[in-house]
């Protein structure tokens, strides 16, 4: 079928190693993800969900994702909570099974959702292109929702008017039941065989309408006995003068369960033909919601999709593979106070040995490198900063943790080495390995040679590889061989705590003595300890502690120097903002000096008329007029000269590093969030809602991202918006189901504070109805001093249910 199965991998030959998954915990990620299903079968599809090899494959995952977060971001209601997995129901079906009233409710509420979200896509389809080629699957023109429409109720009931003889049989087992039910009626309300009754009602026993007889009174009454009380005192009767009755309702009973199975066979018959397009439906939706899913998990995830790269072509030993990866965090810890990390090799970098204390962070380092990897290629977005780009491998190998087995008898070390020796017999340059505390649990020095014999082989193999470890023989190792890279997680020892900080370039620091002398190990043992470490070993320690020290001052240094930026930013912000008033005041004090000027060579003017019209009578020469007249025609010329005013240069921060379509941003000028959708040399186009806006990218911040507080100054000095001044009502107004006055006032007023706030344009949603709220609506516009001009809305705005009024700069 086109376009379908794009999210579960359609190359056999590959598969994923599955220690591996189980090793990085991926069965959690795949349960999260299935909390997010609408319906059982795309919940089915998500436990299937599994990594792809091939970027292609990849790269489509990710398009759907990235599609399906477009549709939560302009709040299309696309849902899937009303489909259900129709399949079993519709075998049934082929193999002339007769489906229940329920089972063909499921089939017509599915159709209505495939049809809905068909038309949803069909809007949509220039932003969400893959999705809506997958929705072109989806049937139309079946004639089955009509059908059972027309024969079940929304409560499982056949209508009478199913069938002619369906509605006979039922109205004739009405006209029954009331005479039954007349003639039974006598015997409760005559006083003579009222006393006889146990009760005062009509009940019903094997099917039969009876009366509750008291036992001493058997006989009297004419009746057939179906029953008895466990007391023996009632029994259960049918009078013989309605059995008649009873036994014609009862054949009226099983004619019309007779018909309502003819009338279900031929409907399920129905489904039976469109067997293929109902099963491919089903199969379609559960794609459709699985994206929706893999996008409502990023969005709580605050997720954002990587750059999926293939392996380069590269010289010598680098296998070609990239890793890198800004403030990413463990998926499965809590994102608000799980450390993020910077995961970033460089292109002569294809292996990374981390070193730090227990429990530090290396195995969450490993973890965090090695979900992501595997999110990114199963088509999930990764917790990390746009900009990260990871390379499809074709397999991840994973050791980590304490591999012991008391029923194998193997100790940790055995289980370590057995782990590795499979890892090594499988692993090729498309795979990437990930080792914890490689050559542990045996004798260090051996342990230690053991970790580097497995590391140069995984290099000269060229096997992108992260390893960590507690042997300082292999920082040395990392810090001579090329291909490899120090890292190490930090530890702060004034806490005697892990910081669980990633530093890529720099080897971890032995910190057992440090530790020992600061919880109050005599100072003497301390010194005989040092006594026993090679000096050589003493000196590097020293020097380590020497860089960290002058990173930790670098730190501090390029802290202040944003410090001094910032500070900066505010004193050229504060000059300017002073400029502004200075400008204002100028601008006031000319603007009053042109205004007087005005008046006065009005004044002027008409003394001269009148001394023109006082000339002309006594018939005296007017040139020396005219000339004054000139003069003063020059000059009110000058005086209607508008006054200038002045707008200082204001410094601009433009986003840190490039954006990237789909990245979450911030328009300063409107105070609105959006998602990039182009981008230029110097402008963006960031879509708001079903709004796309071109903004330059001064106006542009990264969400998340902060601002800095002169470029907050900035924005509040905009001339789009101005918070202190006013608070922007949102761009969207909604006055469906207003009387037509009351709409106008509401809209008056809602002009008055969008044209205050600087809005640049807004959207009036007035529906479309009769069409009389819209020419009111439109009509006042275009009488409103704050509207530049107005239009209908696109087609995916509402088209003209929607106008949308462009204001003038306030």
């Amino acid at each position: 079928m086109s376009g379908a199965n794009f999210l579960i991998p359609c190359y056999t030959n590959f598969r994923m190693n599955e220690k591996a998954l189980e090793t990085l915990e991926f069965h959690k990620i795949i349960s999260r993800l299935v909390e997010y299903a609408h319906f059982s079968a795309s919940g089915d599809l998500a436990r299937q969900l599994r990594p792809t090899s091939v970027l292609d494959e990849a790269l489509t995952r990710q398009k759907a994702t990235r599609e399906a977060k477009f549709i939560l971001s302009v709040d299309a209601d696309i849902s899937f909570f009303n489909a259900q997995d129709i399949r079993p129901s519709i075998g049934l079906a082929r193999r002339d099974g007769i489906l229940e009233p329920q089972d063909l409710l499921a089939i017509k509420n599915s159709l209505i959702v495939s049809r809905n979200v068909r038309r949803i896509l069909e809007s949509i389809a220039e932003e969400a292109p893959h999705l809506y080629e997958l929705s072109v699957n989806l049937p139309v023109g079946l004639g089955l929702v009509d059908q059972i429409s027309k024969t079940i109720t929304d409560r499982g009931d056949v209508l009478d008017s199913a069938s002619e003889k369906l509605s006979e049989i039922r109205r004739e087992m009405k006209i029954t039941y009331e005479r039954m039910m007349t003639r039974m009626q006598r015997f409760i309300s005559e006083s003579s065989t009222a006393k006889m009754l146990q009760e005062p009602i009509i009940t019903q026993r094997n099917g039969r309408n009876v009366l509750p007889l008291r036992a001493e009174f058997k006989g009297k009454i004419k009746a057939v006995i179906h029953d008895q009380s466990a007391s023996g005192a009632t029994l259960f009767i049918e009078p013989l003068a309605v059995v008649e009755w009873n036994n014609r309702y009862r054949e009226l009973e099983l004619k019309e369960r007779d018909e309502v199975r003819r009338i279900l066979a031929e409907l399920s018959h129905r489904i039976a033909l469109h067997a293929a397009p109902l099963n491919l439906m089903v199969e379609v939706m559960a794609e459709m919601d699985l994206a929706m899913m893999c996008a409502r998990y990023a969005e709580d995830l605050d997720a954002v999709e990587p750059e999926m790269v293939g392996i380069r072509e590269t010289p010598g030993k680098h296998p070609g593979s990239t890793i890198r990866l800004y403030q990413a965090r463990h998926p499965l810890l809590d994102q608000k106070t799980v450390v993020p990390i910077d995961v970033d090799l460089d292109k002569d970098t294809y292996a990374l040995v981390i070193t730090g204390p227990n429990t530090g962070g290396k195995t969450v380092t490993l973890k965090t490198v090695g979900l992501l990897v595997l999110m990114a290629q199963s088509g999930l977005q990764i917790p990390a900063q746009s900009g990260s780009a990871l390379s499809v491998f074709d397999n991840i190998f994973a050791d980590i943790g304490d591999e012991q087995s008391i029923e194998q008898s193997l100790s940790t070390f055995s289980g370590h080495v057995n782990n590795i020796v499979e890892i090594l017999r499988q692993a090729d340059p498309q795979s990437l390995v990930l080792l914890d505390e490689l050559g542990a649990g045996t004798d260090p020095q051996e342990g230690s040679a053991l970790a580097r014999a497995v590391m140069t082989h995984l290099l000269d193999s060229s096997i992108t590889s992260m390893i960590a470890t507690h042997y300082p023989e292999l920082k040395a190792y990392a810090h001579t061989t090329p291909g490899v890279l120090n890292a190490s997680v930090e530890f702060n020892l004034k806490t005697l705590k892990p910081t669980y900080h990633l530093t890529i370039g720099l080897p971890g620091r032995s910190n057992a003595l440090a530790i020992a002398e600061r919880l109050g190990l005599p100072q003497s043992i301390i010194e005989a300890a040092k006594a026993e470490i090679n000096p050589t070993d003493l000196r590097a320690e020293d020097l380590l502690d020497e860089i960290h020290r002058q990173r930790d001052l670098s730190r501090q240094a390029r802290g202040a120097a944003e410090d001094a930026q910032r500070e900066a930013e505010m004193l050229s912000n504060t000059l300017a903002n002073r400029l502004d008033q200075i400008e204002d005041e100028r601008f006031a004090t000319l603007e009053q000096a042109r205004q007087e000027g005005e008046r006065e060579l009005e004044k002027f003017r008409e003394e001269l008329e009148g001394l023109r019209r006082q000339l002309a009578k006594a018939r005296q020469p007017l040139e020396v007029v005219d000339e004054v007249e000139e003069t003063v025609e020059a000059l009110e010329e000058e005086i209607a000269e508008p006054v200038v005013r002045k707008t200082p240069e204001k410094p601009v921060r433009k986003p840190k590093g490039p954006l990237r379509l789909g990245e979450k941003v911030h328009l300063r000028s409107i105070d609105q969030d959006g998602v990039v959708t182009s981008i230029g040399e110097d402008e963006v186009e960031v879509q708001i809602g079903r709004l796309r806006i071109r903004a330059r990218l001064s106006d542009v911040v990264r969400k998340g991202e902060p601002e800095g507080e002169a470029q907050k100054e900035k924005s509040k000095k905009s001339g789009i918006t101005l918070p202190d001044m006013i608070e922007s009502p949102g761009m969207e107004l909604d006055i469906r189901g207003h009387r037509i006055d009351e709409g106008l006032d509401t809209l008056d007023r809602y002009l008055e504070r969008a044209y205050l706030a600087g809005l640049p344009f807004v959207r009036i949603i007035h529906g479309k109805g009769t069409g009389r709220l819209r020419d009111s609506v439109r009509d006042a516009l275009g009488h409103n001093p704050h509207v530049d001009r107005f239009e209908s809305g696109s087609r995916t705005e509402g088209g003209e249910g929607v106008t949308v009024a462009h204001l003038k700069t306030s």
